[in-house]
């Protein structure tokens, strides 16, 4: 009887010990809107930062837009993230979703980049000068 006891008293005690941190908010955003929620927040922070006129120019503030884009409002998008962050493994998950998508983007810019380098540069043959037009002869310098 003792055994028994013991065992459900302690059961009792590892249950009642995982209890939430914070409370699951009403309108809570689900996970794979609230990590593309970060995500696209993450892109619009870096051009803010690396060139910050380009937002400037079209008045554009990023988290603004961003909860037009996902009809969502700042108490909305603050309290499901406070939710999400209270697991911190579950976060770290998020954050290397996000991660994955972002390096998966830089790979495919730089490749646009590169590609548009190579389509600019001009191919000149054996050393030559380009051709002036004079008059109605054609003159190679």
């Amino acid at each position: 009887m003792r055994k028994i006891i013991t065992l459900l008293m302690t059961i009792t005690l590892f249950v009642s010990c995982k209890e939430e941190v914070v409370n699951k908010p009403e309108r809570l955003i689900e996970k794979d809107v609230m990590v593309d929620i970060m995500y696209d927040l993450s892109i619009l922070e870096a051009i803010k930062y690396q060139n910050p006129t380009s937002l400037d120019t079209f008045k554009i503030n990023p988290r603004d837009f961003i909860y037009k884009k996902y009809k969502i409002d700042s108490l909305q998008f603050a309290k499901s993230n406070v939710y999400y962050a209270s697991d911190y493994e579950d976060y770290k998950l998020m954050f290397e979703q996000i991660t994955k998508r972002l390096d998966a983007n830089k790979k495919s810019t730089d490749s646009l980049v590169n590609l548009k380098k190579k389509k600019k540069k001009p191919v000149l043959q054996n050393n030559k000068k380009p051709a002036t037009v004079v008059g109605d002869t054609t003159k190679l310098k």
